[in-house]
This record gives C-alpha cells, sequence and structure tokens, in this order.
C-alpha cells in the first residue's frame, strides 16, 4: 500500500509530539540533576527507593525497582528498591480495610525510614493514592519526587512533593514513553553521582 501525504502528516506530528514534551523535560536537565545527585547521597547512607503507581504506571513502578535493584549493565551496582504494587494480597488487603486511597501511605509508613526515597508515578499528576503515599514519605522525611503527565496535576502541586518532573502531553502513550525514559536516566545519573570518589553531598535545595 502506497504511503500517502496524510500518513506521512499522522507520522511526523507523532514524533513531534513525543519531541515536545521530551524537549521541556530537557530543559530541566539541572533539577535533574540536583534530584539524582540527592537520591544517590540517600543511597550512600542506606537508604532505599520506594516506588509506586497505579495500573500502567505501577508497571513503571515495578520497571524501575529492578533496574536499580538487579541492573542489566554488567558491572552497575546494585541499589535497594522496591515497588509497593507488586504484593497483590497486601494491596487488597489494606484497600479493603484502609480504603483504597492508602495502599500506598499505608505501606509507606511501615516499610520507609527517613534515608529512604519515594517515587510516586501518574500519568495525570492526580492520582490520590500516590499523593497520599508521597505525602505520607514526607511526613517522615523521605525524598520525595512525582513523575507525573498533562500540567502536573495535584502531585505537582502539592508542597509535599519535592521533586517533581512533568512529562508535558496530555496523550497517555506519549507520557507513558516520556516516563520510561526519565527514570532510565534517573538511574543513569544516580549511578553517576554514586560512582563518585568520596561521600555524596546533598544538593543545597535538598538541606534547606
Amino acid at each position: 500500500m502506497p504511503v500517502t501525504s496524510t500518513t506521512r502528516l499522522a507520522v511526523s506530528e507523532a514524533f513531534s509530539r513525543r519531541e515536545a514534551a521530551g524537549g521541556r523535560l530537557a530543559e530541566e536537565s539541572e533539577r535533574i540533576a540536583q534530584a539524582c545527585r540527592d537520591m544517590a547521597a540517600r543511597f550512600q547512607r542506606g537508604g532505599k527507593l520506594i516506588v509506586f503507581g497505579n495500573g500502567g504506571a505501577g508497571t513503571d513502578a515495578s520497571h524501575v525497582a529492578v533496574e536499580f535493584m538487579h541492573p542489566v549493565i554488567v558491572g552497575k551496582r546494585a541499589l535497594p528498591a522496591m515497588a509497593l504494587g507488586n504484593d497483590a494480597a497486601t494491596v487488597t488487603g489494606v484497600g479493603t480495610r484502609e480504603g483504597f486511597d492508602e495502599i500506598f501511605a499505608y505501606q509507606v509508613r511501615h516499610w520507609a525510614d527517613p534515608a529512604d526515597m519515594a517515587l510516586g508515578i501518574s500519568p495525570d499528576g492526580s492520582c490520590t493514592n500516590v499523593l497520599r503515599g508521597l505525602e505520607a514519605a514526607h511526613e517522615l522525611g523521605l525524598f520525595t519526587m512525582g513523575l507525573v503527565g498533562a500540567d502536573g496535576g495535584a502531585i505537582a502541586r502539592s508542597p509535599a512533593v519535592g521533586h517533581v518532573l512533568i512529562a508535558g502531553s496530555s496523550d497517555p502513550a506519549v507520557v507513558k514513553e516520556i516516563h520510561v525514559t526519565v527514570y532510565h536516566v534517573l538511574w543513569e545519573l544516580v549511578h553517576v553521582f554514586f560512582a563518585q570518589s568520596g561521600p555524596v553531598s546533598p544538593s543545597r535545595e535538598a538541606v534547606r
């Protein structure tokens, strides 16, 4: 079947949507680097990364955790990480008794130590249980980060979320793809800072 001008235009627009969203995040390179430096400092102090999200974002959370725990690149150090959606019995048990909005917050309160990090993933930034998990983490003194889409939603506006990275698109497919790229970049840069000789000092933003 011949490729028509309409088809070529559709392909061009599909790539443009992704380029625009990715480009806006690339402009946040300094903030991303600071976040990775702060994460590396927490890992050096014995902290672990706790990741959570719903549905497709829950699979992203599992992907992030395994990337840190079992790096696919030979020679990279394993760093402790866990995804809160992996235990269906705990999720459904907590959801039944405490309510679905509390499935991540409840686990954070029982798993987390103050040196840990919490990463909440939400395609539109409006997942109440993800926000509640980040709020619980903040109350315990954890590093908090929201990986969100669209305009960032309630998660981006919450004072409990110390770092917010927004894939600025209303297309869930584009948000998903940008999120995958972002957490691969996070993993890569955390290792860059972690591999530096001597202890990593947190950024000035983190100690304020």
